[in-house]
């Protein structure tokens, strides 16, 4: 098996140039929701989903999206159970990163994104989206939900705590 090519968000932060922006990446098995940061890297902003085809033309998708949008970094949800064990999504998602790196040099980092999909359900379900609207929805507010919580992650280290 292939050596993990991620980098702890620390070092992801270190290598990040000045100006460039991080993506949020939701892996589902029909589609990849995308998220994106400010160039202040404090705010995520739901950002648009990819239908999944297969890996090489999602990957042309995602890296397309990642030049026109400058996106230093790659926040990719890694979906552990709950006791924290990984099961089939999780290696699946590993594979998707493995196969990434080797398609481009934007380092990767994960987030653990347990809840994730929940969470933005709900508050989608609170708001009484429809059906529809929910499952139009969902994939891009989960990608910004996982890449949030990577943010303020960032932040709290940067000063310290």
């Amino acid at each position: 098996m292939a050596a993990d090519p991620t980098l702890s968000l620390q070092d992801l932060a270190a290598r990040l140039p000045r100006h460039s922006r991080l993506m949020g990446l939701d892996l589902g098995t029909r589609t990849i929701g995308l998220a994106l940061s400010d160039l202040a890297r404090s705010i995520a902003s739901p950002l648009s989903t990819i239908r999944r085809k297969k890996f090489t033309a999602d990957c042309e998708a995602l890296l397309a999206l990642a030049r026109e949008h400058e996106v230093g970094g790659f926040i990719v949800g890694l979906p552990v159970n709950m006791d924290g064990s990984e099961g089939p999504r999780a290696q699946a998602t590993r594979a998707f990163v493995r196969n990434l790196a080797q398609k481009t040099d934007i380092p990767v980092s994960y987030w653990d994104e347990r809840l994730s999909t929940a969470a933005v359900t709900r508050t989608l379900l609170e708001a009484d989206a429809s059906r529809a609207r929910r499952a139009e929805l969902v994939d891009k507010l989960a990608a910004a939900y996982i890449l949030q919580g990577a943010l303020d992650r960032l932040r709290s280290l940067a000063a310290g705590r």
